[in-house]
Formats: structure tokens, C-alpha cells, sequence
């Protein structure tokens, strides 16, 4: 998988339309515990707003494995998939936008408020910095004591860290490496005889 765009750090920005006052938060999330944990904290700092309506996207924004959304409580499509299509627009990953909103009076039709969660959305992300992010594997090898300085060489040369090895009648080590290489560390332990215990994609 290639490098794709994720959220360098949280944003936030606030816009009025007709009085109803929309507060949008771009947040990095890398699963849906943490898309959870998100949309609690803005609930958190907006406990008064009306609606809490957000989407999210999980992995590349280009194609996407994991994609949400909600309008909590706003006409059905009005909220939560205009938010989706601006974050699929922008082509950002790992990405959750929740857009709070505070009623000013006036009602907006379904076609305003469509048109006011886009605007929030876009407004957030047209701000938003953006780190190239690259997805790593966490792979658990099992070898013999005298392949241990075999599978650390190999770690070496593709740029993988290994966390303390465990001992016992064999050793157990945990990489972590980049997506891109996975190919090659099963070649090699195919080749050289190390077992493949885990594997986990971060």
C-alpha cells in the first residue's frame, strides 16, 4: 500500500449560516475505538449543541477499507453524508470530522442544511495539515538462537526495529516494518526456515 495523507494534528473551525452556529473538528482516528472516543470528546466540549452529526474514514481516503457516518437526529443524508463527500474529495485518511451544530432559530430545508455541513466540513479541512503516513506491519518471528543475528541483520538492511526478544527454547521477536516490505520478510523466513507467529497492521 502506498503512503496516503492522514491529519498531522487536530483542527477546528466554527461558521455561522443564518444563525445556526456549526463547529466542525478534523481528528486523526485510526480505528473505530477511537472514532468513538472522538465524537465523546466533542460531545464533551459541546454538551448544549443540538446535534453532533460527523463521518470517518479508515485507511487510504483513495480506498477506503472502513467508512461511517450520522446525521444524529437531522433529516436523514443531510449531515453525515455530506460530510463523507468532502472527506472523500479531499482524499484524506485516518480521518474523522464532527460537525456540532447550535440552532439559531431559523430553519435551513434540506437542501441548507446539506449545504451548511458541507460548508463546515470543507471549512475544517481546507485548514487541516496533513502528514504522508505509510502503513507498517507488526509481525511476531520465532527462530532458533543461531538465526537471531540472521533475522536482526535483515531487520537492519529494510529498516524494521525489533522489541526485546523473548527467550525461552527459541527466540521470539516482534517487527515492526513497513507494509511494503511484508513480501520480503515472508520470503525470507520462508527461506531460512523462521516462523511467522502474528501479524498485525497498524
Amino acid at each position: 500500500m502506498l503512503l496516503h495523507p492522514v491529519p498531522a494534528s487536530e483542527n477546528e473551525v466554527a461558521i455561522e449560516i443564518k444563525k445556526s452556529r456549526f463547529i466542525a473538528r478534523a481528528s486523526r482516528v485510526d480505528d473505530r475505538q477511537q472514532a468513538k472516543e472522538c465524537l465523546q470528546r466533542m460531545r464533551d466540549d459541546y454538551p448544549d449543541a443540538r446535534h453532533h452529526c460527523w463521518a470517518y474514514l479508515l485507511g487510504d481516503a483513495t480506498a477506503s477499507c472502513d467508512a461511517a457516518m450520522n446525521d444524529d437526529g437531522e433529516p436523514s443524508g443531510t449531515a453525515g453524508k455530506p460530510i463523507l463527500n468532502v472527506l472523500r474529495h479531499k482524499g484524506v485518511g485516518n480521518i474523522m470530522v464532527v460537525v456540532a451544530r447550535y440552532f439559531g432559530g431559523i430553519k435551513l430545508g434540506a437542501g441548507g442544511l446539506t449545504r451548511a455541513y458541507s460548508s463546515a466540513a470543507e471549512a475544517v479541512m481546507s485548514t487541516l495539515a496533513v502528514v504522508q503516513h505509510e502503513p507498517v506491519l507488526e509481525e511476531r518471528l520465532r527462530c532458533e538462537f543461531s538465526q537471531e543475528q540472521l533475522v536482526r541483520h535483515w531487520a537492519a538492511v529494510h529498516g524494521a526495529t525489533i522489541s526485546e526478544p523473548v527467550y525461552s527454547q527459541n527466540v521470539t521477536l516482534t517487527l515492526r516494518l513497513s507494509e511494503r516490505d511484508g513480501p520480503a520478510l515472508t520470503d525470507f523466513c520462508r527461506s531460512n526456515g523462521v516462523v511467522i507467529e502474528s501479524e498485525d497492521r497498524c
